[in-house]
């Protein structure tokens, strides 16, 4: 497998001088932020995440867009605004994220979105069932400029594998993954750069060795395995693997199970990063997954007046002061390192 130094190439030549001084004025303002507990920020989000679209064609149990069970409006980004909001943020955004709740690829324009911002000499992300990467979709996708793909593979047998991925089918997803790695190579191509991400649970949690042999003979460039958020983890779940490695909760003396991991009261993608919805709403983050709460609209504001609010501002003031009150935090086991 390749090594990820030319990823890290990809992302760097993303970084131009006024988005440089952008990343300077984001760590002078959480470092003072964490001294000072105070929410206000100077500089603007330096990573965006995108909502291309709510859909999805698998049905995974801990995935509120697979079980459809959003009590948000559901649809596809529209172009249009969408370049509105690329035309706003390129000045200071080097990163772009299309993934928050859907399959990317089921928004029939979502390809055409990755040129726009490649144009702009932004980095680009995606997270893909793959499912839909034909020939055809996958030189499209190396001929967009995506600068990375990771695709959830989740199991090494169909049995296992739509154990979580309901409904899914893997062949499709290793054809997938074969028609992409051939893409590049007919191309020319060192991107996108490919990424099997194992989600690690309990059904599947033997099959990791399998999956590394799996990722070189297909031919990706690295393979990541994930630990696996679940909801109702108090009193144990099925999905919890047995690795204590992979799993995010711990079990204690009384049998009852609590996040492994200490919740400190600081959170770096408050800082760093935010979520766009599909309809233009802007949540704090990736685990706001139904947003709930919405610190602005980009239908009606600009994204620099919405990150610099009231809203946003104490937002950020609650969570350096008590991150578990803040119910989308009381599950999370991410965001407090500088670019993890």
């Amino acid at each position: 497998m390749a090594s990820s130094f030319s990823d890290q190439l990809t992302l760097l030549s993303s970084l131009t001088f006024n988005r440089g001084i952008n990343v300077l004025k984001i760590y002078w303002s959480y470092f003072w932020s964490k001294l000072s507990k105070n929410g206000t920020i100077t500089g603007l989000p330096l990573s965006i995440t995108i909502e291309p679209t709510t859909a999805c064609n698998l049905g995974c149990p801990e995935c509120p867009s697979g079980l459809k069970q959003f009590t948000r409006a559901e649809g596809n980004l529209k172009t249009d605004f969408y370049k509105k909001i690329i035309d706003e943020v390129k000045h200071h955004a080097f990163y772009l994220n299309f993934y928050f709740q859907g399959e990317p690829y089921i928004n029939p324009n979502f390809l055409e979105m990755v040129s726009y911002a490649n144009t702009k000499k932004i980095y680009t992300a995606t997270s893909t069932n793959a499912h839909f990467l034909t020939t055809q979709k996958a030189e499209e996708t190396v001929k967009s400029g995506l600068s990375r793909l990771t695709i959830s593979i989740d199991g090494t047998t169909q049995e296992t594998y739509e154990s979580y991925r309901k409904g899914g089918d893997l062949n499709k997803v290793l054809e997938g993954a074969k028609n992409i790695i051939e893409a590049k190579k007919k191309l020319n191509s060192k991107t996108p750069y490919v990424i099997f991400q194992f989600l690690v649970v309990q059904p599947n949690e033997h099959q990791l060795e399998d999956a590394k042999k799996l990722s070189t003979q297909i031919g990706v460039d690295e393979i990541r395995f994930k630990t696996a958020q679940v909801y109702d983890y108090k009193n144990g779940n099925p999905l919890i693997p047995t690795i204590e490695k992979y799993a995010r909760y711990k079990k204690q003396t009384d049998g009852t199970y609590k996040l492994k991991n200490k919740m400190p009261n600081e959170c770096w993608r408050m800082w760093s990063s935010c979520v766009i919805t599909w309809d233009g709403k802007i949540v704090p983050c990736c685990f706001d997954k139904d947003a709930k709460h919405q610190l602005g609209d980009l239908k009606t504001h600009s994204l620099k007046q919405i990150w610099q609010n009231t809203d946003y501002v104490k937002f950020r003031k609650q969570l350096l002061l008590n991150r578990s009150a803040i119910d989308i935090c009381q599950n999370c086991t991410e965001g407090t390192k500088v670019f993890d």
